[in-house]
């Protein structure tokens, strides 16, 4: 028989008891075993006191890390045997209840629920219903009398068991539920102001003709042009701006001429001339009309007497589309995003919402209006 360790060494009891037999032929037990008070119990491989230990080992940390526990003091025992161990301890027994709490859990979640009820003064479950109904809550209200506060959500089986099996109790709704209920209340009326906070929708933009982009030799001249008047700007002459930039002479010239980059480029800022360039302004025309179709546009320039591609029309219909997107319209905030700042906006409104607060006040709706408004 195991007995509680010593100096970290497993103990081991060796016990010679009595053994006893029953002649009685009415009798189911034929033999029985001395028991040692104190010491030993029926069908026990280790003493009283080891198994106190164990158990208070099994209750406080469960299965695995209570195995661990008990291997590090020599009276190691499986993870399983440990919670064989709190199985078999009787339930405490329920003493009088003053304030208790009653909610709903799930057994199967959307089939199948019940009902936990908790000691709210002790903070530890008194009891479980198998069902969700006020039969149930106003039995075990019957037989354990002396409940006082009755704390329970807006359930109305609830209520009825309550009335039923403890008239005289006050019925109050817990913290929880308060900013629950005074969520769900603002957030219904959030819903019903929503409409109003849409946004007007966005002005239709202005169609206009898209510029072309720069090409790499309209660059190179912008770059050139400012490393010209760069140096004309320190002082130096043709001879060093050739010999610092090796470029024709001719070229620097042109360069010291030019005031502004935009007179070496042209009109065009790619350096060639585009077969629309005479037509953007109808294209931009028909484009605001509501025409984006490629082909219809493609023939009604043929008709005009334009002879381009309709992947070069294409082109230039996307530019047009970058052009006109429209504005984006800002998103309207959802309930939920308005609403979850409540529990924050009634702090600092400075009230002072009780664990214990009689339910015939609690108006959620009345709540929810009256906090937004102020």
């Amino acid at each position: 028989m195991s007995d509680a360790a010593i100096s970290s060494q497993q103990t081991v009891l060796h016990l010679r008891v009595r053994r006893f037999f029953c002649v009685s032929s009415d009798c189911p037990k034929k033999t029985f075993a001395e028991q040692i008070p104190g010491l030993t119990f029926r069908h026990g491989r280790c003493t009283t006191l080891l198994r106190t230990i164990r158990e208070a080992i099994a209750l406080a940390l469960g299965g695995r890390a209570g195995a661990r526990l008990t291997e590090l003091q020599a009276i190691g025992v499986g993870k399983d045997a440990m919670l064989r161990l709190i199985r078999a301890l009787p339930d405490p027994e329920v003493g009088p209840v003053r304030v208790l709490g009653v909610d709903d859990f799930a057994l199967k979640r959307g089939h199948h629920y019940g009902t936990v009820l908790i000691d709210m003064e002790n903070r530890r479950p008194v009891g479980l219903l198998p069902e969700r109904s006020a039969d149930a809550l106003a039995s075990w209200l019957t037989h354990h009398p002396g409940v006082e506060v009755i704390c329970r959500d807006r359930a109305r089986y609830y209520a009825e068991g309550a009335d039923q099996g403890a008239a005289d109790a006050v019925q109050v709704a817990d913290r929880f539920h308060l900013w629950q209920n005074l969520g769900d209340a603002a957030e219904r009326l959030v819903a019903q102001l929503r409409p109003q906070w849409v946004p007007p929708p966005p002005e239709k933009p202005e169609v206009t003709v898209p510029e072309k982009p720069e090409g790499l030799r309209a660059q190179r001249i912008r770059e050139r042009h400012a490393a010209v008047h760069a140096l004309m700007d320190k002082g130096m002459g043709i001879g060093q701006i050739v010999a610092e930039l090796r470029l024709d002479p001719k070229t620097i010239r042109k360069n010291m001429r030019a005031a502004t980059a935009d007179e070496l480029i042209g009109a065009s800022p790619t350096g060639r001339q585009s077969s629309l360039d005479g037509h953007a302004a109808y294209l931009a025309a028909r484009w605001a009309e509501g025409c984006t179709s490629t082909s219809r546009l493609h023939r009604e320039l043929a008709d005009r007497g334009l002879s381009v591609s309709e992947r070069t029309v294409r082109r230039f219909l996307l530019r047009l589309q970058e052009n006109t997107k429209p504005a984006t319209r800002p998103p309207v905030p959802k309930a939920r995003e308005v609403t979850c700042g409540v529990p924050e906006l009634a702090r600092c409104l400075d009230l002072r919402v009780y664990a214990v607060l009689s339910y015939s006040l609690m108006r959620p709706l009345r709540m929810g209006r009256r906090l937004i408004r102020s």
